[in-house]
């Protein structure tokens, strides 16, 4: 009897020892920052095309936003045959929006004036129905803040984000944001919000194939370009020598950097409509070589009907928020699926109102490569 009770006096205190070792704890320490490289597998990232949004703006003859446009107004081309269109919103549809910062040791004196922006991004561009979520990137890529609607969990994740090492994986940092992004509903518009510079330095993935991901997981990025700041602040001092060659010896790119056919401007146009983008996004494709010279940012951007905004001061983040949150906020969304599945290579989109000339600006396709027909 002796040992009965003396076993049943174990038992107890174990159970007890347990339930105390169960029972959460009253405080909590906030999550640390999740190194999204390390719980996702960039080589195993896959998607699939069900669907095809394509953001459409509208402009008049004076560039001026068109809106109350009905669904039954628009034509959509896809490889030049029309498309039966799923559905056309005319009307606002809620924001999914991940904010990717770029945290290396170069941004390190511009942080404190990205730092100010995390309280436009619920009214200017995510509304009453949108939601956040916040990414920084250097040599990591880390979750500092899960999709949230409350505007006070977006501002102190954008506020507490410090500089760390010299590397800058901005396309790893646009794959993971794509993570995020992917499983979001139908209902719910993707966009991707970069603030950085426009060059990647480490990444592992390969900008093509993200280009494809984006695309066919209906994602579309703003890139806010903080190069040309970075430069001024990082550049050494001018040399007080005159130039060799006279003003107009130089090219557009500057001194040293003779006009080619290789530029920005000459490739893609002043205006940045999609049109302007198909070349680029067919030698891609193709894997031609040095045919294109742009930035990460401009291939992102311009592959998904996004726009690429130049941040040299505060008050240029600040316009470059507010002409974003215009944007996104005039788009009419064009869903399909594509009757001709079949056509491998670059698909080219175009749309049209019918019986009025007007200039629709949309993506300008999507790439289907044999692994996704």
């Amino acid at each position: 009897m002796s040992r009965i009770l003396l076993l049943l006096t174990l038992l107890s205190g174990s159970l007890a020892v347990l339930s105390v070792a169960q029972e959460p704890s009253a405080k909590q320490a906030p999550a640390p920052p999740v190194d999204l490289l390390q719980t996702n597998d960039l080589s195993k990232f896959t998607v699939t095309l069900q669907q095809v949004l394509a953001p459409v703006l509208v402009y008049d003859k004076k560039h001026n936003y068109v809106n109350g446009l009905q669904p039954d107004q628009f034509r959509l081309f896809d490889n030049d045959k029309e498309q039966n269109l799923t559905s056309v919103d005319v009307t606002y549809t809620p924001i999914s929006l991940v904010v990717a910062v770029q945290a290396n040791s170069e941004a390190d004196k511009i942080l404190p004036q990205v730092n100010k922006i995390g309280a436009m991004l619920k009214p200017i561009i995510l509304g009453d129905q949108g939601e956040a979520a916040v990414i920084a990137y250097d040599h990591r890529v880390r979750l500092l803040q899960p999709f949230s609607s409350d505007p006070d969990d977006i501002t102190k994740a954008i506020k507490g984000i410090k500089a760390g090492s010299t590397s800058s994986r901005l396309i790893d940092a646009v794959e993971q944001s794509i993570y995020l992004l992917r499983n979001k509903p139908k209902s719910r518009r993707r966009v991707l919000l970069v603030i950085g510079e426009g060059r990647d330095a480490g990444s592992e993935a390969h900008a093509r194939e993200t280009l494809e991901k984006l695309q066919l997981a209906n994602v579309a990025v703003y890139f806010v370009d903080m190069s040309h700041i970075i430069g001024m602040l990082t550049k050494p001092a001018p040399d007080p020598r005159p130039a060799a060659q006279p003003p107009a010896a130089m090219g557009s790119l500057g001194g040293g950097h003779p006009s080619t056919p290789t530029t920005d401007d000459q490739a893609f146009g002043t205006d940045g409509y999609s049109a302007d983008a198909i070349p680029l996004m067919v030698e891609i494709f193709r894997d031609v070589k040095n045919i294109f010279k742009v930035s990460t940012a401009t291939l992102f951007t311009k592959g998904t009907g996004g726009e690429q905004f130049p941040f040299a001061t505060s008050h240029g983040l600040e316009q470059a928020i507010s002409a974003i949150g215009d944007e996104l906020h005039s788009q009419y969304l064009i869903t399909y699926t594509p009757n001709n599945l079949g056509d491998g290579g670059f698909h080219k989109i175009n749309v049209e109102v019918v019986g009025r000339q007007f200039k629709c600006e949309t993506k300008p396709g999507y790439f289907m490569s044999p692994i996704f027909h």
